[in-house]
């Protein structure tokens, strides 16, 4: 038996749906109950990112071109941690189906083996008992099989009979794990991918969205009167352009091409496709300047008035839509003779600290953090609408730092990624720029000052938990130090006030508090107050409103 490129492209959808009904069960296995964007939710939007691309390829496709279209899209559309190694498994798949029409079982499973080979090399320290590990002891025994089973599907069963069986050990392998009672989420959600894409192998049905899985996980805003009112251009236009031998393709001829009909311009280059995205009164305009870089596909244009419209006549005086829309747009900028040397990116929740990066030179913020995890694309986006040299990118999150590195590689210009695990690391990179040093020395001195910061945060419990033999409560209040648990409290303002004394040692001089949106400006002063009569004349303490969600507060001591 063979695996044709219809099949692939509907086990791959089938995949995406399964991990999509089930990313609430697999965000429950985080160790941490801390109310973040959570690996289920991660991989399933991860995933999703291909799915629009996959539901338009024809029948007769190739499976080298499903997995060409998988490996980009992923790679795009990665947002965690789990989100990267999860599309850099998948781009295995893409390596070894180039050429191919049809896969049999070797395919299969050098396509994992290979997938396993780049993500190992993609995480600086990898953490046996993860996903990692499901992953590679599957691909390593299904290679051993290969003698004895030479049917796609029922290597592909053997491969989900090895992860299952490689998940159920990660307790032993991962002390956390065990710890906790859990398995490990990243395991748990490769395995369900898995367990949806042989639904169609076996029995030739993709895996239908549950009603609870209908709705997107994308970001989402709302179309109110003011904006129907201010709408200048009515068309979301978006289609893929596909580059063909003798046709010049030129992406950034494209978007200045767009930026002169319409707005909300994304324009993202691949090596086989231009992604693109405009908001625009002449859609046919637009697809005719586009014709003359390659021929079109996945077209798709809407008009948000009238679904607008649409709602005002149903719903009467009360007006409001929901739709999906790409969080935030960057127009592109090129690199141009009179470019700055140095510009910056930094990932962060919270007009607050927006504006306070702001103040401190960063040119580009992006909305994201523990709440939502901004896509490779998103972070690629905005350092490319910088007109600078070198694009300096703060992730000012662990599980931010794999997108940002992915989108350093995708870059039409040198993005250096800053591993800033927390908003106060991303603060005290900024403070030490030095605009007259070079691009290396900068980086080393940014990631020094990295580790003089003692990071800590206060926030809520999103679950009940049994973590590091501790009952936490839904609701119950978490203070984290440099990422780790370090107590509970029931008071967000005790508890930061506990957490801010404990940061310090007797060589801190510096002590920051950013308080956030559910903080009001009377109860951050009374920490401050009482941080000034505790700590004493020789420690300089900062108050500032982050207005960041999820935390009440962020504390650094230097």
């Amino acid at each position: 038996m063979i695996i044709t490129g219809a099949t692939l492209r509907d086990s791959i959808i089938s995949g995406a749906n399964n991990i999509k009904n089930h990313s609430a069960a697999v965000d429950e296995l985080n160790v941490f109950p801390v109310p973040d964007g959570d690996t289920g939710t991660n991989m399933s939007m991860t995933m999703g990112y291909a799915v629009t691309e996959l539901t338009n390829l024809p029948d007769n496709v190739t499976v080298e071109k499903v997995a060409t279209v998988v490996s980009s899209a992923l790679l795009r559309g990665a947002r965690g941690n789990s989100g990267v190694i999860l599309s850099l498994i998948f781009r295995g798949f893409s390596k070894e189906m180039q050429g191919k029409k049809n896969a049999d079982a070797s395919n299969i499973v050098n396509s994992l083996k290979y997938g396993v080979e780049a993500a190992y090399k993609a995480v600086m320290k990898p953490t046996e008992g993860t996903i990692l590990t499901v992953a590679r002891i599957s691909a390593e025994k299904a290679a051993g099989k290969l003698d004895e089973i030479s049917d796609p599907v029922e290597i592909f069963d053997y491969i989900l009979e090895v992860a299952e069986d490689t998940l159920e050990r990660t307790p032993e392998m991962l002390p956390v794990l065990k710890k906790a009672g859990v398995v490990d989420s990243g395991g748990m959600g490769l395995l369900i991918i898995f367990q949806g894409m042989q639904e169609v192998f076996k029995k030739g049905r993709i895996v239908e969205l549950a009603e609870n899985g209908a709705k997107t996980e994308a970001a989402r805003g709302v179309f109110t009167d003011g904006i129907a009112e201010g709408l200048t251009n009515s068309y979301c236009t978006e289609f893929l352009v596909i580059k063909e031998k003798g046709i010049a393709a030129d992406p950034n001829k494209l978007r200045k091409d767009l930026e002169e009909i319409g707005d909300s311009i994304v324009v993202v280059d691949d090596s086989e496709l231009i992604k693109c995205h405009v908001h625009t009164e002449t859609p046919d305009i637009a697809l005719g300047k586009a014709l003359k870089h390659g021929y079109l596909s996945q077209i798709k244009i809407e008009n948000m008035l009238e679904q607008y419209m649409r709602l005002q006549a149903s719903k009467g005086e009360e007006h409001s839509i929901e739709f999906d829309k790409i969080p935030e747009v960057f127009e592109y900028v090129p690199v141009s003779e009179n470019a700055e040397e140095y510009g910056f990116v930094a990932v962060s929740a919270g007009s607050g600290l927006s504006n306070l990066f702001s103040e401190l030179g960063v040119s580009r913020t992006v909305e994201g953090g523990q709440s939502m995890n901004p896509s490779t694309d998103e972070i690629l986006s905005a350092a490319q609408s910088i007109d600078a040299k070198n694009v300096f990118v703060l992730a000012n999150n662990k599980n931010i730092i794999l997108s940002a590195e992915q989108a350093s590689k995708l870059a039409d210009r040198n993005v250096v990624v800053i591993p800033t695990r927390s908003i106060p690391e991303g603060i005290s990179a900024m403070l030490v720029f030095n605009p007259e040093l070079d691009v290396d020395n900068n980086r080393i001195i940014m990631k020094e000052a990295i580790k003089s910061v003692k990071s800590g945060s206060v926030t809520y419990a999103a679950r009940d938990s049994d973590f590091d033999g501790r009952n936490i409560r839904e609701g119950e209040i978490l203070a984290l130090e440099d990422g780790k648990l370090s107590f509970t409290d029931t008071d967000p303002e005790k508890a930061a006030i506990k957490l801010a004394r404990r940061l310090c040692s007797r060589d801190t001089n510096f002590v920051t508090v950013i308080y956030g949106a559910d903080v009001s400006e009377e109860k951050a002063n009374s920490v401050l107050e009482s941080l000034e009569g505790r700590l004493g004349k020789n420690i300089e303490i900062s108050l500032v409103s982050g207005n960041q969600p999820i935390y009440y507060y962020y504390i650094s001591a230097e």
